[in-house]
């Protein structure tokens, strides 16, 4: 088993393909949300990557949720990372946000009403306006066993939690219909490894998705029994060494948007942000999670058409 759970000796299912109806204009764009997981604000301003950046300006925005799950699931409601206008109803704030997407899918009439009952992106683009939808996420707590793989083709969790390249060799493009892709990208991610790095030399803390999955082993009758050898407590020449990880990870993974917006074909649009941000020892924290902190909730937001 790997440091992320994952079960050698099983597979992870892709997800049945199921008939897709008629795209409602041959004007829509193929869409792609790339989500650089736990990657803060500052770090990407630090890093500087300049082929992410010719997508557009990059916003500091906040993230619904401090970590994967709920902010995916926000994200696949439609709701992207948010500004914090004062003096503004939410309902009109959502308004706005949403008719973002006739720019995003060369569409028109898109608005929050159009996902009703559902609330749910993936269906609509899907049932409604005839995308091929799918996702390949990096983190097993978004496995296609969970509840946000709802109105997708194809849901694929990678066989490394770090290797965005591998996503971009599955990635297709029809002829006729417009796709749409979640890529949940997972170099940005605890412990903040890039492809080419030996897994013997990764730091190593589990994430809910092992907390859960080896709980049992620390109880004893229903109670949990404290490891005698609990995990130290990084220091902050450690925590800065972390953040510098992840800052040369967004450096790398700048040469992998290079091929992305390589092979993607005209007519696409693309949106890059992060579900949520990582503390690095401000006032005593370290990652996200349970944890209530700005920079927690500052991620980078950027989109546009390369051509």
């Amino acid at each position: 088993m790997g440091f992320f759970g994952r079960n050698k000796k099983s597979t992870e299912p892709e997800g049945e393909i199921l008939p897709v109806p008629d795209p409602a204009t041959d004007d829509l764009l193929n869409y792609i949300i790339v989500i650089l997981d736990s990657c803060r604000y500052d770090t990407f301003m630090e890093a500087r990557p300049q082929t992410i950046m010719k997508l557009g300006e990059t916003e500091q925005r906040y993230s619904y949720a401090s970590w994967t799950a709920p902010s995916h699931y926000n994200l696949l409601m439609g709701l992207m990372p948010h500004i914090s206008p004062k003096h503004v109803f939410a309902s009109e704030y959502y308004k706005k946000d949403f008719l973002r997407f006739n720019e995003r899918l060369g569409a028109a009439g898109v608005e929050f009403k159009s996902l009703i009952p559902r609330l749910y992106l993936p269906d609509f683009l899907r049932n409604s306006l005839g995308y091929i939808t799918r996702a390949m996420v990096s983190l097993p707590v978004l496995n296609s066993h969970t509840p946000v793989n709802s109105g997708f083709d194809s849901w694929k969790l990678m066989p490394e939690h770090n290797d965005m390249a591998a996503m971009l060799d599955c990635m297709t493009f029809s002829p006729n219909r417009p796709s749409f892709y979640l890529l949940n990208v997972g170099e940005t991610h605890y412990p903040y490894a890039l492809p080419t790095e030996p897994k013997n030399k990764w730091p190593r803390i589990s994430g809910v998705h092992g907390v859960f999955k080896h709980l049992d082993d620390h109880m004893v009758g229903g109670k949990l029994v404290e490891d005698e050898e609990s995990p130290k407590f990084f220091d902050q020449e450690q925590l800065d060494r972390l953040r510098a990880r992840q800052v040369d990870t967004v450096r790398y993974l700048d040469t992998v948007f290079e091929r992305l917006f390589d092979i993607v074909p005209e007519k696409t649009y693309i949106t890059v942000t992060s579900d949520h941000g990582e503390l690095f020892g401000e006032n005593g924290y370290f990652g996200h999670g349970p944890v209530f902190h700005e920079k927690v909730f500052q991620v980078p937001f950027l989109e546009g058409r390369i051509r």
